[in-house]
């Protein structure tokens, strides 16, 4: 009798093989991927079943396989024991329900989770490709990666394939330049004071739509002119804002000047409409498009976070530093920052200028300062 245990080639775990002779002559052997999450575990699971076994005599038998899930089956549980229990925020888990209902469900929902392969996942991957643009074919497989790496840690399945994302290039970041902004704000000015705020708001302070949704008059603090931005609301939800804390931002003075026109006692939200109610959403998208049609901009098609890439590349054009565009804009890593910093128009300007400031006396080596007209050039060997 024996049993082997194996790492599996190219994959995490081992492999324990079980291979024996039964009491009645005949011969037993047993497969499987690891139950256990250790080998001296994995040892001492193979010797109790290799017993078990023998206990059985002829008649024994294989373990029935545990039930896989597909993965339309599998769903509802990553979504309460995964996106909700790490308290993602509900745009995230709606956006991760419409990308399984129009994209992944019918795919791949009728597959058990241990019948998925690799094959499959880049056959899923190239018909993404043909109709969906690369961020929205990543958004889709990164929804799927994530649920079957759920799997593996939750030991549902014993491994799964890789999901390889696609390399995209730098996004491009769409802002208006100064004029139009201008335009933008005197337009919105003339239509309605509420609209002024939201485009102030956006582009003088680079809130987004959620965070101007649920900002309350005791978020502004007028006095130090200063506005905390402490939750952000989306479909009547009302969480923390992305990325999960909150930040303070100056006003600017037409913004403190807009705000302050705007005060009313309707409630404690800065933004109602006339009949009373908060805005939704879809009237914020008509607010936005109203004052880009007056402004005659190129562009009008309502979308509001066009403000806050107005705000943050504004910012970098002014040459205000990466850290501080980082912390007034609340992003998480540095590396969304970055998008901003070749707007800097100082930035190479000021790296050639550096040379200027070169010294007139330099080292040769041995401690003797020598001018530079004097130092031998430096011949480079091309020949070999």
């Amino acid at each position: 009798m024996a049993v082997k245990i194996r790492e599996r080639k190219g994959r995490k775990g081992f492999q324990v093989d079980i291979n024996l002779r039964l009491p009645d002559g005949t011969r037993y052997r047993e497969r499987r991927q690891s139950p256990a999450s250790t080998k001296s575990a994995l040892r001492r699971w193979a010797q109790l079943r290799e017993a078990e076994v023998i206990k059985q005599g002829g008649g024994a038998t294989k373990e029935p396989k545990a039930l896989v899930p597909t993965l339309k089956e599998f769903q509802p549980r990553f979504k309460v024991e995964h996106l909700k229990a790490e308290q993602r925020k509900p745009s995230s888990v709606a956006d991760f329900e419409s990308l399984f209902n129009v994209h992944l469900g019918p795919a791949l929902g009728d597959r058990r989770l241990d019948e998925i392969t690799l094959s499959d996942v880049q056959t899923f991957k190239a018909s993404l490709q043909a109709k969906l643009a690369p961020k929205t074919t990543n958004n889709i497989l990164g929804a799927l990666a994530s649920m079957l790496r759920r799997a593996v840690e939750w030991g549902v399945i014993a491994s799964t394939p890789r999901v390889k994302l696609l390399k995209l290039g730098k996004p491009s970041v769409t802002f208006l330049d100064f004029s139009d902004y201008a335009r933008l704000v005197e337009a919105a000015h003339a239509l309605d004071p509420r609209i002024e705020c939201m485009v102030l708001l956006g582009g003088d302070a680079g809130l987004r739509r959620g965070e101007m949704l649920a900002l309350e008059w005791t978020d502004l603090d007028f006095k130090r002119r200063q506005i905390h931005v402490r939750r952000s609301e989306w479909s009547g939800h009302v969480t923390v804002p992305k990325g999960g804390r909150s930040r303070i931002v100056a006003m600017t003075q037409r913004l403190e000047s807009a705000l302050a026109a705007l005060r009313h006692i309707r409630g404690p939200r800065v933004f109602y409409r006339d009949d009373g109610s908060t805005p939704t959403n879809k009237v914020v998208r008509m607010w936005m498009l109203a004052a880009q049609r007056r402004a005659g901009l190129a562009l009008q098609n309502g979308g509001i976070h066009i403000l806050r890439h107005t705000f943050c590349s504004h910012l970098a054009m002014q040459g205000a530093p990466l850290k501080a565009i980082q912390e007034l804009a609340g992003h998480t890593t540095l590396a969304m920052t970055t998008r901003y910093m070749h707007l800097t128009p100082a930035a190479k300007g000021s790296a050639i200028a550096l040379l200027d400031d070169r010294p007139a006396e330099i080292s040769d080596g041995r401690g003797t300062l020598v001018a530079p007209d004097v130092i031998p050039p430096i011949v480079i060997n091309s020949g070999g």
